[in-house]
């Protein structure tokens, strides 16, 4: 009978502590998880937040993954960890590894030139699909000079998408690899090549480069019909739900469809440098070209200046790169269709954190949110427009 009070107080405390676990964040201090859930629900509220996920790593391992909210307003159904979520531009962290596998399996060069591994010019080249048409480069040689290293730095001279253009029509802005200007073109140009280099798609590659090794089981580059049973839907910031898109090509700019358990897979896999050699990783999070603008898009983008120049602002292979008092960090960002996402990693540290959301509003709580969570206090939120809600 005298042990039965201590087993009892074991069991409790034992139960405390595996809810309390402590997150360890960039200066050595701590919160802990339940901290960092009551901080979400609190921020989430405030700024009228209707769905979002997080993910925090402490030394390499995954420590804290959580939903919140609703994955759809009208239906009131809760987000889940295994809930299916438009990952937007997030696809382009991911391509920029698989890339790199093929550069080890020496499929491709980052500086060979993309169009001198075709036989034809890759404007003669018939298309089923809008993006593997590039016939506009027809009068302009210069697109001969880009290189998957270009590609995935976003300095092919392209612009972010054709049909921002006032013609629809797909050109080069800027002299090739003089200029960081993001660009979804740029990528799904390398993607056309790579897949007519090794006659696979884009699917195909990825889930045998990537997903099988990494067992993202729900993770595709195309809409897949099991995702019916359990996928968010985007708010805009009135609430008002998009529809989801369904019918779009395999683009690895773009077209990631996941979940925070899968994603958070693979950044744990970068975190520990599987997949790829640590060659190749260092290769990704070298900087490629400084970045001067003053905004990542709008007309900032075109404003140059020493706006970023405390955090060193560059770009690698497929992620944004800034100096830290903590070593180099990578982020890569995502948003559309109602979706916002954001993740950061610190390599020397081994920490990091993804937020993904169904909401336009949870850009307003990125900052707080990274600060709080792993004392980020070096994202470039004003950069990247991620003006906090309580300062517009």
């Amino acid at each position: 009978m005298k042990k039965f009070p201590l087993l009892v107080t074991l069991l409790l405390f034992t139960s405390f502590c595996f809810g309390q676990q402590l997150i360890k964040r960039l200066d050595g201090t701590t919160i802990t998880t339940n901290e960092l859930t009551q901080k979400v629900d609190t921020l989430m509220a405030r700024a009228k937040v209707i769905g979002l996920e997080i993910s925090v790593f402490n030394n390499k391992k995954l420590i804290y993954l959580k939903a919140f909210g609703k994955s759809n307003i009208k239906t009131g159904k809760p987000l889940e960890i295994t809930t299916n979520m438009y990952g937007a531009s997030l696809s382009k962290a991911i391509f920029a590894v698989l890339v790199m596998k093929l550069v080890e399996e020496k499929i491709i060069s980052l500086d060979k030139p993309l169009q001198e591994y075709l036989p034809k010019p890759i404007y003669e080249y018939p298309h089923k699909v809008w993006h593997e048409d590039f016939t506009a480069l027809k009068d302009d040689p210069r697109y001969k000079k880009i290189t998957a290293r270009m590609c995935l730095s976003h300095t092919t001279g392209f612009p972010n998408w054709r049909w921002f253009e006032p013609d629809e029509k797909l050109r080069i802005k800027y002299e090739p690899g003089t200029r960081y200007s993001y660009s979804g073109e740029g990528l799904t140009y390398l993607q056309v090549v790579l897949e007519k280099i090794t006659g696979k798609s884009l699917e195909d590659l990825a889930q045998e480069k990537i997903f099988k090794p990494l067992q993202m089981s729900n993770s595709s580059y195309k809409w897949q019909p099991f995702f019916e049973t359990d996928f968010a839907n985007g708010h805009d910031k009135d609430g008002k739900i998009y529809e989801k898109d369904k019918d779009n090509a395999p683009r690895g700019a773009g077209t990631l469809e996941t979940t925070i358990e899968d994603y958070s897979k693979f950044i744990e896999a970068v975190l520990n440098k599987k997949i790829l050699k640590s060659s190749s990783y260092r290769e990704i999070f070298s900087p490629q070209i400084r970045i001067k603008s003053k905004n990542q898009f709008g007309p900032g983008a075109t404003v140059d200046g020493d706006f970023n120049e405390d955090i060193q602002l560059s770009y690698g292979l497929g992620w944004g790169l800034i100096k830290t008092p903590y070593g180099k960090a990578a982020f890569k960002e995502g948003a559309g269709s109602g979706f916002h996402h954001y993740g950061i990693i610190f390599p020397d540290k081994g920490t990091a954190m993804v937020i993904m959301s169904n909401s336009e509003h949870a850009e307003g709580i990125f900052k707080y949110l990274l600060e709080y969570g792993i004392g980020d206090k070096f994202t470039p939120w004003k950069w990247d427009q991620y003006i906090p809600y309580d300062q517009k």
